[in-house]
C-alpha cells in the first residue's frame, strides 16, 4: 500500500451563491465569516497544506479575511473559470498539489461546523485504510469532505459542471472507504437563508463559539 501522507486540503469557495442570493463567503456567523470557520478547521488539523480556491468576489473576500490570508500554511488560488461550476475549482486546486501530495481532501466552504477533530479523524482512518477514496458517513448518510489518493488524480480533471466528484465515487465503489463520524453537524451546509438562520439559532442556543 502506497503512502497517502502528507495530505493537502482544498477548500472550494469560488461559487456565486446563486441559491442564497448573495456571497455566502462573506456572511458573518457569530464572530467570524462563514468561510473563516472552515479555514480555521483546516489550519488547525493535520492537513499539511490548505489551499483556498476563490473566484466570485475574489478581491472582496481577500480583503474581508485580512491577515488570515497570509497564514504560512494557507495558499490562495484564484479560479478564473468559477462560472463553469465547482469542477473548475476542484481542478484549479488539484493543479497546485498533484505533484507534491499523494492525497488530497476536498472541503466545502459552506460547511462551517466541520471541525479540526473530525478532519483529523477522517485523515487517520484514511491513512491506515487500503482504500483510495475516503468518505465520511453518519448513520448511513454520506457527506463531505472527501479524500482522494493520487490514484484518482487522473480521474478528477475529467469532471465537468457543478457536480463535484460524486460520479467518481459512484463509479468506483470498490475503492471507497466509508469513515463513520460522530458529529452530524459537520454535514450541515448553508444553501439558503433558512439554513443560515437555523444554524445561527442553534449556535446562539448553545452559546457555542470557536
Amino acid at each position: 500500500m502506497s503512502s497517502k501522507r502528507p495530505t493537502a486540503g482544498i477548500i472550494l469557495a469560488a461559487g456565486q451563491s446563486t441559491r442564497f442570493g448573495k456571497p455566502k463567503q462573506l456572511l458573518k456567523l457569530n464572530d467570524k465569516y462563514l468561510l473563516e470557520w472552515v479555514i480555521d478547521a483546516a489550519l488547525g488539523s493535520r492537513l499539511e497544506k490548505t489551499l483556498l480556491v476563490l473566484g466570485h468576489k475574489y478581491q472582496e473576500i481577500l480583503t474581508a479575511l485580512g491577515e488570515k490570508t497570509r497564514h504560512p500554511d494557507l495558499q490562495i488560488v484564484n479560479n478564473h473559470h468559477y462560472q463553469d461550476g465547482q469542477s473548475t475549482s476542484l481542478q484549479a486546486g488539484l493543479d497546485q498539489v498533484r505533484d507534491k501530495f499523494p492525497a488530497t481532501m476536498f472541503l466545502l466552504g459552506d460547511q462551517p461546523m466541520l471541525d479540526s477533530e473530525t478532519i483529523d479523524a477522517l485523515l487517520e482512518q484514511f491513512w491506515i485504510s487500503d482504500k483510495d477514496i475516503g468518505v465520511p458517513v453518519f448513520e448511513g448518510k454520506r457527506g463531505n469532505p472527501v479524500i482522494f489518493s493520487q490514484k484518482f488524480y487522473g480521474h478528477l480533471p475529467k469532471i465537468t459542471g457543478d457536480i463535484g466528484a460524486r460520479n467518481i465515487i459512484r463509479d468506483h465503489p470498490e475503492n471507497v472507504g466509508e469513515i463513520e463520524i460522530t458529529n452530524p453537524l459537520c454535514f450541515m451546509d448553508i444553501d439558503i437563508q433558512s439554513d443560515f438562520d437555523k444554524l445561527s439559532k442553534l449556535l446562539n442556543s448553545r452559546g457555542k463559539m470557536r
